[in-house]
Formats: structure tokens, sequence, C-alpha cells
């Protein structure tokens, strides 16, 4: 069997989205792999947070850029790895072949939603993996178009494998007393938007997720919002059930995984006319501009059923085992 080591070090580290991307493909790759003549082993500094079925190899520093440059390369070598799976970035020595998963380019659409030290990695790191992979992966054919525009990726060097919905995100009792934003607290998701979007529709609004910028969720706080922080699956899947509706304002996404979350929770969605946003949703959010997304609460919730049944339908036709399908079958191309 050829080894494909995925890079899991996300795990257990509150990287949102990253870290539901790895740990969902690889619970989905976990019985799907064997019959491909695969086998799966993950690098983690959380260990015990691999998936069963997927073998676990520990990972010792604590550097980022340790990490990259000198740790990855020596435990592919000895692991004798056929195939390096990583996302955004790859180690700066590969002693085997490798696909990255790159989620969006937002740094690159508007550098003034990444941090000046983070932007620089990422300008000078992302492009650099674009290029050096074998396969693309990414979970949206906005981010395909961007990958092709500004990186010039041949398209058939681009596989487009859409997120799923987690089993635990599903419909039940709640509420339904205040509008929900989900995401890490920072420019990028426009918080204040929403905010006045809430608080215009009379409700109250939580912000689920991270603080990345302290000052940000101060002041969404000094305007009546509740931020959580960063909450776990279980706590989550009760927010998205009790709210009344969820609210997408974001500047940009790659791919909007919690519009997916949502419906697949029977919250009805109101959005930002974003493309990804579009491709995940269809037409069971209602999308508005930011000044009319207050107006446009209003209407979700006077069409609350039908939106619920819209979102339940659109949320069926993603699922990680169809990502995990395609993403073995990349496996098996640039093993062959």
């Amino acid at each position: 069997m050829k080894l494909v080591v995925v890079d899991a070090d996300v795990l257990g580290r509150r990287r949102t989205g990253d870290e539901t991307y790895v740990l969902n493909l690889l619970r989905a790759l976990a019985p799907l792999a064997p019959g491909a003549g695969i086998r799966i082993a993950a690098v983690s500094r959380r260990p015990d947070l691999i998936p069963a079925g997927i073998e676990p190899i520990e990972l010792l520093t604590s550097s980022q850029e340790l990490r990259m440059a000198w740790t990855l390369p020596r435990l592919l070598r000895r692991v004798r790895a056929d195939l390096g799976h990583f996302q955004h970035v790859l180690p700066l020595r590969l002693p085997c072949p490798a696909v990255v998963t790159i989620h969006d380019l937002s740094f690159e659409i508007d550098p003034s939603l990444m941090g000046a030290k983070d932007r620089a990695v990422f300008t000078t790191m992302v492009p650099r993996a674009a290029r050096k992979a074998e396969r693309v992966l990414t979970v949206s054919e906005r981010t395909r178009r961007d990958l092709r525009t500004l990186y010039d990726v041949l398209d058939e060097r681009i596989v487009v494998t859409p997120n799923g919905v987690d089993p635990a995100f599903s419909p039940g009792p709640g509420a339904h007393d205040y509008a929900l934003l989900v995401g890490a607290v920072q420019a990028r998701k426009n918080p204040l938007v929403a905010l006045a979007a809430a608080t215009a529709a009379g409700l109250p609004l939580v912000v689920a997720g991270p603080s990345k910028d302290p000052e940000l969720a101060r002041e969404l706080e000094r305007g009546g919002a509740r931020v959580t922080g960063y909450v776990e699956q279980d706590e989550l899947a009760g927010l998205y059930r009790g709210a009344a509706v969820l609210l997408q304002t974001s500047r940009y996404e790659g791919f909007g995984l919690p519009v997916l979350e949502a419906m697949a929770s029977g919250t009805p969605v109101v959005a930002v006319d974003e493309p990804a946003l579009r491709e995940v949703g269809g037409d069971a959010p209602i999308y508005a501009s930011e000044s009319d997304l207050g107006d446009a609460i209003g209407r979700a919730l006077a069409q609350r059923e039908a939106r619920v049944a819209a979102g339940l339908q659109r949320a069926r036709l993603f699922s990680w085992e169809a990502s995990a399908r395609r993403t073995l079958e990349v496996y098996q191309d640039v093993l062959r």
C-alpha cells in the first residue's frame, strides 16, 4: 500500500475552518482509503485527536517555522511517505510529491484583511505551494477562478473538493430569539455590519468564534453583542438551532462553512451577495446588500418555514464522503 501523510497539525488549535476541514476529511478517508490501496497517516502535535482508522504520527516541535523547514521534511523521509497533503503552504524541502489545499486567496484580493506579518508569509508561501504541488485542491469554484487568475495555475492542476457538513449539525428545538454570526472576530467577517443589521431587525446578536481582533470584540460587546469566543462543536450546534437567523456578512469567503452548517441545522440564512456564499447556499438564503440586511432578516423571519425547508434540501448536496472520494482520486492520480 502507498502511504499518504496528511498534515493535521491544526487539530486542537482552534483554527475553525482549517481544523474542521482536516478532521472531517480524515474521518471520511479512514474507511475508504484501504479499498483504494492507500494507507493514511496524520501528523499532529495532538495525536489523541486523530480519528480512528488513521495512523497517528506525533509531531514534537512547537515552532511553525522549524516544523516547515526541518521537522516535516525529515519526518516524511523517515516514514517513507509516498505523498504528502498540506494546507495553504508546503514544507521548504520535500522528499516526496505533495498536494496542497488552498481554501481562499482573501489576502491577495484585499490585503487589508490580514495583518502585515501574516500577509508577507502568505503572499510568499502560498503561490510557491501552488507552483510546487502536483495538484491544488480547493473548496469552491470561486477559489478555482482566483487561482487561475492570480497565480496562473493551469485548470487541469486544480481540483474542487467542496466541504461537507458534520452530522452534529441537524435540526432541533430552540428559542429562535437572536441573530447568529459564526466565525473568527476579525475585519474580514464584517461583524459590525452584522450587529447593525441585527439591531435594525430588533434582535440581539451572538458572535461565536475566536477573537482574533480583541478591540473589535470589545466594540461588538459595547454595541450589545454577546461574544462567546471559541466554542466546541456541541455548543455551536446548539447555537445554530437556537438562532432565529444566521448572518453571513463576510467581505470575502472561499466557501462559507457556517452557511452550510446553518442550513443543515434548520436555521434560515441571510447573507451578503458574495460568490462563494451563493455557490454554497444556492437559492435557500436571502441575499442583500449590507445596508439592506436588516430588512432581509425581517423577510427571513416571515418566510421561516420555506427558508428552513430550502436550506435542509440544499445542505443534503454536500457530504464529507463525496469530498473524501474526490480527494482519494487525486491521491491515486498523483501516485500513478
